[in-house]
């Protein structure tokens, strides 16, 4: 029996008022000894406060902390991430996103796939990073 495990449950009426929205999500689910975390972006996990405004690199850090934070809350850590997929408003943040990301992920070597997409859910959002990761079975 596969058995899912919510990681901070939401709803999206509550993160963007803003927009006649109502979606039952979470931050990350792991199943069958995966974790995936849906994509983080400069905001404080704790507070919704956006962080970083105008700071592509800020942003960034502020997501592979948050990144950091759910793996370890779903039982596993950053040594064990597998892919990482990273959204950019502009490729001109490219160096500084991905010079951030490179210090959270240091003898890692995850895949990753980059993008630039024209626009993420609120106009102050210049990078969103979402992850995958195993849950290693000795650690289960």
């Amino acid at each position: 029996m596969t058995v899912h495990k919510r990681i901070r449950p939401f709803n999206t009426s509550d993160t963007y008022p803003e927009q006649n929205l109502d979606n039952d999500l979470c931050q990350a689910v792991v199943a069958n000894g995966t974790v995936y975390v849906r994509g983080q972006i400069g905001q404080n996990l704790d507070t919704s406060e956006s962080v970083g405004i105008g700071d592509a690199e800020a942003q960034a850090e502020q997501a592979m902390a948050n990144i950091k934070m759910l793996l370890e809350e779903a039982g596993s850590r950053m040594e064990h991430l597998v892919k990482l997929t990273i959204y950019l408003i502009d490729p001109r943040y490219r160096e500084a996103v991905y010079r951030t990301v490179g210090r959270w992920t240091r003898g890692v070597h995850p895949i990753s796939t980059g993008l630039v997409v024209s626009a993420l859910a609120r106009p102050e959002w210049l990078c969103e990073i979402d992850a995958i990761a195993v849950i290693p079975e000795e650690e289960r």
